[in-house]
């Protein structure tokens, strides 16, 4: 289920409208979601990343990163935030029965929380993050 903050950030996005987009990660075990807007962005985001690899003199193949930034599935959700995510994505960002959001600018990453734990030093911040909104559902429930 998306949080609250999540789920409107998304729905100003999409001028209302109640879907998510949705990738694996490229290098991550988790998946990006962002809302429809960012999808206008894309393009020039691909633009952009040629023009830096020819002026660095480096090799750019335009259709693997067309396919890696256009590879996104729109999910809908619904007022209080579920969604059903897809098998491909379940398996690729190994999620399990809980999941963590990490918000991240124009996009945001959804992890398996056990999975954001085997992540190094970089991500301590989040790490840490996840193991408070853990603790805080435990003591809610306890309650």
């Amino acid at each position: 289920m998306l949080p609250p903050d999540f789920r409107k950030a998304l729905k100003d996005s999409g001028e209302g409208r109640k879907e998510l987009c949705l990738q694996l990660h490229s290098s991550l075990p988790c998946l990006v979601a962002f809302g429809l807007s960012r999808e206008q962005e894309l393009d020039v985001q691909l633009e952009r990343e040629e023009e830096n690899a020819l002026r660095r003199g480096e090799a750019f193949d335009r259709h693997l990163r067309s396919s890696q930034l256009f590879g996104f599935l729109k999910v809908p959700f619904d007022d209080s935030g579920r969604f059903v995510l897809p098998p491909r994505f379940v398996k690729g960002a190994q999620i399990t029965d809980r999941l963590y959001f990490q918000g991240a600018g124009a996009d945001f990453l959804i992890f398996n929380p056990d999975e954001l734990m085997k992540l190094g030093e970089d991500w301590r911040h989040a790490q840490f993050a996840c193991e408070d909104l853990a603790e805080q559902a435990a003591a809610r429930v306890r309650k």
